[in-house]
């Protein structure tokens, strides 16, 4: 069963180090990242700055166009390339589906504010406590929500066959 985690990080360099760190994780087994992307947010910028993590993921990740609608959804700014436009309310409505609601993104969208940053994974044969010991003193906050098998599989589904598609 894959996760969705968010991580909130107190420094707007938190979580790209965390991401890193990460990194390291993934290639000692402790764990199975099938997609990340990082929300940096500088104290005196007036909205957030987000990126894919193209080098952590594995097959299977999910693309641009989950992470441009799940920050757009929390931050009003969607991630470079995804095409977010007349099917919005049908991929938030998807979003629901999958496991993502109201209250995850409400929560996020108040906790990662300027002069933090967070980090997004979708992963797998993680212990998240064992996970949270290699960062130390990063002042982690740990946001997730649980996705189900069949939540996991209504996700994949829901972005597979828009990202194929033209917008419009």
């Amino acid at each position: 069963m894959a996760t969705l985690t968010a991580w909130k990080f107190d420094s707007p360099e938190g979580a790209e180090g965390a991401a890193q760190q990460l990194q390291s994780l993934q290639k000692e087994g402790l764990i199975t990242i099938h997609d990340a992307a990082t929300v940096t947010w500088p104290e005196s910028a007036k909205k957030p700055k987000t990126r894919q993590l193209h080098d952590l993921t594995g097959a299977g990740a999910l693309g641009g166009m989950f992470w441009g609608l799940l920050f757009g959804l929390i931050f009003f700014v969607p991630i470079l390339g995804a095409a977010i436009g007349a099917a919005t309310g049908a991929l938030a409505g998807s979003l629901t589906d999958a496991g993502i609601d109201d209250d995850f993104i409400d929560e996020t969208r108040n906790k990662v504010v300027p002069g933090t940053s967070a980090l997004f994974l979708l992963s797998d044969n993680a212990v998240l406590d064992r996970i949270k010991e290699h960062f130390p003193g990063s002042h982690a906050e740990l946001i997730h929500t649980n996705l189900s098998n069949e939540q996991e599989a209504a996700l994949r589904h829901a972005f597979e066959d828009t990202e194929t598609k033209p917008a419009g």
